[in-house]
């Protein structure tokens, strides 16, 4: 598969301001299509952490949104599935977003198994991987996900909001926000000085400018963004697409 259209990573990298949409794996393809025609969205994003999941699907809801020349993000079920990320990504996803992300190695072992050696240890196989053709030349597929695969790191603590300059490692292109999550920790510590979702957003849009890496809010579908693009967020995630 040719990336000749910038692909999210590209735009991603570039600043863009990007929208994702989250909707339910169970979507069918009347749904995928009606969402995808509004061309507002720039990729899809589907949970397995909060939602039953299936690995058919997966691959299957990948399968019409590659119809729809839409990437699909994948939020993995739990912290430490982290080792599942490569046979995940096997069935289609675009990128993986980590949640509840804290500990730098944690980092590690998703970019390990995001990406395929020499960068990372992920296996080579899977017919329904993002972009494969079944001809495709092994180092030719490589390349093309070193330049289109996007991993995501959801920060939902204080104690990952103040560490987002040291979970941005190579190989993390964007971190992503839980509001709820975050909001609970928040209640946890009173007394620190980071005392809301905004507070902890702007702390870690400032330390993580300059790197590369993009920082992401999940919003309800049609809120005012307004403020947190002040902040230097470039992309969100709508909730509740109607």
């Amino acid at each position: 598969m040719s990336d000749e259209a910038p692909s999210l990573k590209r735009r991603m990298r570039a600043g863009e301001p990007l929208l994702g949409a989250v909707l339910p794996m169970v979507a069918d393809r009347g749904r995928l299509a009606e969402v995808a025609s509004r061309n507002r969205y720039d990729h899809f994003h589907v949970d397995a952490q909060h939602a039953a999941f299936s690995e058919v699907r997966l691959r299957d809801f990948c399968a019409i949104a590659a119809d729809l020349s839409m990437p699909v993000v994948l939020r993995i079920k739990h912290t430490r599935h982290t080792y599942l990320i490569g046979n995940l990504l096997d069935l289609g996803p675009a990128g993986i977003e980590v949640p509840q992300v804290e500990l730098e190695s944690t980092v590690d072992e998703a970019v390990a198994n995001f990406h395929y050696p020499p960068d990372g240890v992920r296996s080579w196989g899977g017919l329904d991987r993002h972009g494969f053709a079944a001809d495709q030349p092994l180092d030719q597929y490589i390349d093309f996900w070193r330049r289109t695969g996007v991993l995501a790191m959801q920060i939902e603590s204080i104690a990952a909001s103040t560490a987002a300059r040291r979970l941005a490692k190579t190989g993390v292109d964007f971190v992503t926000f839980g509001p709820a999550d975050l909001t609970l920790d928040i209640r946890r510590h009173p007394d620190h000085a980071l005392k809301s979702v905004q507070d902890c957003v702007a702390c870690v849009a400032e330390d993580l400018r300059g790197t590369g890496v993009r920082v992401c809010m999940r919003v309800p579908a049609g809120s005012d963004t307004s403020h947190f693009r002040a902040m230097g967020v470039t992309m969100f995630l709508e909730t509740g697409v109607p």
